[in-house]
This record gives structure tokens, sequence and C-alpha cells, in this order.
């Protein structure tokens, strides 16, 4: 639960990196590229087409209760464990004005206990059968999810659909896991300069839309939390007809459909929530710059971001060749960015770029890098923007272009040898309201992609004066007698 993600340890949507496309394309990018390179120089020059087929997730089954919960069911018969993963369509986004950090903190609280299964019983029991478990806020949802042997999952749906609805919070229990919060956010954002950087060009970036807020709330908001915010959200959101189950792992549609008409069929349809608006942004005009020294950092570096559209705001192809955009601009030590400046010019320590696609509103496009020794901030600026006229002026190649798809696709193709995985790209994608059919046919999205979109799309968004331009440098420590 900090910017980027949730104290029990799991990533938010973009943070520092988006949970879907970015644990398939930033994680497994270098692996890809090596494996992909090889492979690519044995290819035809015109050969376009990829990984031909490729479906996220194979044949996974859907259907939806009387109650209003999503159920899906994806076959792993590889070993016999599955990942009971329960979504919710509440994030910091959703959070009432005045109540930062309210979404996060209620997830801490459903740790605490209901009237069937006193506090802690849960989690006790998921570690006495060999299984983990988790849960992660972020902008646009919140989740929880457990990963046991199969014959143990009826046990975590009991448990899981019972704090649905039967959450008991105490005085002393919400005071002590508010310390814990506080904690937390001093610990991994007013501790860290880059974290704190962040959060401020956020909020610049996103100035009048919720996604400005940090997901772990800001910290005087965090302190006038109270019960009464916990359970309002609580009981406005978690309802089934507001949630998802995702179930992955070794075990059939008629199994999961028995187990849940005696669990989670059960759970009431406790609200009616509104239906989820994230604000349109004005036009500004004029980079927006932050500078921020601080005496923590050991080397300076720079970001720029840009506003551009998500998967589900975008016009049709666009949100695709973002993502080849930033593959072959900054993913990877093959990308343009990171070629012409750490490798030609030797002026970086690192340099790259992202697109973090997934979320219900707008998102952003960023880049960044850390000059060597006698280079500057500036310098590293002046270097990505050539880089980026240069795309924009002499297109992109046959080459580039399969190795973006290929790394891409095959990122997509090896996530999918994680079941846990699996679980969180249909549960991150449908809980912010894209189709089981648009997440399995996202390969063959990215193959349709061509030159002419990537420079179109770099042209009309990465020439934008729309920008938040980040600082970070080392200050010297302030020696007050």
């Amino acid at each position: 639960m900090t910017p980027s993600g949730s104290a029990r340890a799991w990533p938010g949507s973009f943070g520092n990196f988006d949970p879907v496309k970015h644990f398939i394309v930033f994680t497994l990018t270098v692996f890809a590229a090596a494996f992909i390179a090889d492979a690519a120089s044995a290819k035809d020059e015109a050969e376009q087409r990829v990984f031909p087929d490729v479906k996220i997730g194979g044949n996974l089954d859907t259907f939806t209760l009387d109650n209003g919960l999503e159920v899906v069911v994806i076959p792993d018969r590889r070993a016999p464990v599955v990942t009971h993963m329960i979504w919710y369509k509440a994030g910091s986004a959703d959070e009432p004005p005045g109540k930062s950090g309210i979404a996060h903190y209620l997830e801490h609280l459903m740790f605490k206990g209901t009237k069937t299964y006193p506090d802690g019983e849960f989690s006790k029991v998921i570690a006495a059968v060999g299984g983990r478990e988790n849960a992660f806020t972020s902008y646009d949802y919140t989740a929880y999810f457990q990963r046991v042997s199969k014959e143990h999952l009826k046990t975590m749906m009991t448990y899981e659909a019972d704090r649905m609805s039967n959450l008991i919070l105490t005085q002393e229990a919400i005071d002590a896991e508010l310390q814990v919060v506080l904690e937390e956010r001093a610990e991994r954002t007013d501790n860290d300069p880059s974290a704190q950087l962040s959060e401020t060009m956020n909020a610049m970036l996103f100035s009048h839309n919720n996604y400005g807020v940090p997901i772990i709330g800001w910290e005087n908001e965090i302190r006038s939390l109270r019960v009464e915010d916990a359970l309002a959200f609580y009981d406005q959101f978690y309802t089934p007809n507001n949630a998802i189950l995702v179930i992955a792992g070794d075990v059939a549609t008629d199994e999961v459909k028995a187990m849940v008409a005696d669990t989670w069929a059960k759970v009431p349809r406790r609200s009616e929530p509104p239906k989820r608006v994230r604000q349109a942004l004005p036009a500004y005009h004029g980079d927006r710059v932050v500078t921020f020294p601080n005496p923590r950092v050991r080397e300076p570096s720079v970001r720029r971001a840009w506003v551009v559209p998500s998967s589900q705001t975008a016009p049709e192809g666009e949100s695709e060749a973002l993502d080849v955009l930033a593959s072959i601009l900054g993913a990877g030590s093959t990308s343009r960015i990171y070629r012409s400046l750490v490798v030609d010019q030797k002026m970086a320590t690192y340099a790259g770029g992202w697109y973090g696609g997934t979320a219900l509103g707008d998102t952003r496009f960023m880049v960044y890098g850390s000059p060597v020794n006698g280079r500057t901030n500036d310098e590293i600026l002046t270097a990505i923007d050539s880089e980026i006229e240069k795309l924009i002026e002499g297109g992109v190649t046959d080459q580039e272009m399969r190795l973006a798809k290929k790394s891409l696709i095959s990122g997509a193709f090896f996530a999918q040898d994680s079941q846990s995985s699996l679980a969180r790209i249909f549960g991150s994608a449908l809980v912010i309201e894209s189709t089981v059919e648009s997440v399995q046919n996202w390969p063959s999205r990215i193959e349709a992609v061509t030159k002419e979109d990537v420079v179109a799309v770099a042209r009309k968004y990465l020439l934008s004066d729309q920008t938040v331009t980040g600082y970070l440098l080392p200050s010297p420590v302030d020696e007050k007698s």
C-alpha cells in the first residue's frame, strides 16, 4: 500500500509498473529479447506475424451467480494447487473526498476477523495447510488471494465469502492498524526520496483526478480516518455484485460451481454501487516541473510523464500501439533510449521508458534516466527527446517491430507458466470493465499494430507540452549546530 501497491506486497496499477501488462512486458523483456534476437536473425526480414493464435488463459470458463458475483475458472492441471482470488471494483480512486487511504486501510482491517471467525483465524488456517495469502490495493481495485492445495479450496471460499459481509471492527483493532498504515507510509514514502518525487509528480499530472491521490493516502487524511469511514466504504463496495472471483488451478468448472453454491452464492447482495467515473483532465499548456533535492539521494535522475489513454479510454488500436512504442523506445537493454544513452553515448547509468496501459481512466507514459558523473539531468532529457524525435521523423524498422512484438507476446506466453499470474491478468482486467475476450485476444491486437501506428501515437502524445518533469538531486546534509 505504497504509491505503487499494497503493504501486503503486490504493486498497484500505475505506481512504478502496471500489475498486468508490465509484469508481462517488463519483468520478462530482457530474457525474452535475448531469446528472440537470436531467433529473429534466422527469420526472413519480411516476416510480420510473430506468435500466431496465441491466446492468454486457454480454455477458461465464466459464469455469474444470482447475487451478481462474476466467476472465472482457469484450468491448470500441472500441479494439485489452486489460486483463489476475489477482486473488488473499489480502489483508492473510488474514495470520497477527504478520505484518502480508506480503501487501503480497509484492506488491512479485512484481516481483523468476523462474527464467525475471530481475528487471525483465517490466516492461521492458511498457514496450517501450507498455503499462502496476500492482498493489495490499487487505484481501481482491491484484491485478496490464497494459494493452497486443491483439497482446501472450499475452505478458502468459506472464509473469504464470510468476510465479504460479516466483518467486525473494534475501536482497539482499528486504532492499532491505523498506526501500522502510518508507519508504512513513513517507511515507504516519507523516507524514500524517489517515492516522494513520484507522489508529487502524480499529484501534478492528475491534479483534477483521483489518480493524483496516493493509494496509501495523504498523511493528514489517514490520521482522520475512523471506523465509520471504513464501514461505510465496506458496506458500499464489498458486495458480490461489485466483485469478481478468479480461480486458477487443478479444478474443473463443475467442481467450482458446486463449491461456490455452498459458499459464495449465499452471500447477500448488500448494495448497488454507483457507476465508476474517472474525471477527464483539463488541457494544460507547458511543462510542469518539480525539483526535489534531498541528502538521501546518492545519484541524480530525471523522469518525464505524459497523460495518455489506457486500454479502456484509447481509440481502437492506440493502446496496443503505445505498448509497442514503449517496448521499442524504452523497454530493456535493446531499446532505443538505453542503447543510445547507456551503450553508445555512455552518458547514463540507466535509462528507459514505460507505459501503464491497464487502468479504468487515462494513464501515463514515462521516460527516465540517470546521468553518469560529469553529465546532467538536462543532458539526459535532451538525449531522450532526440530519440523520440528520431523515431517520429524516421519511423521504426521492421526488425524493431518484430522484436517488440515478440517480446510483448512471448512475455504473455511465459506469464502463463505462473498460475497466480494468470489469475492476476484476468482479475485486474475484468475489474476495470474489460472482458475475457479482450484479454485473450491481446496478442492478436499487438500483432496487428503497424509501424505507422507506432509513429502516430508517438507524434500524438509525446510531442505534447502537457508534461510533468521531475528532477531528483543530491543535496548536502544540513549541518545545523
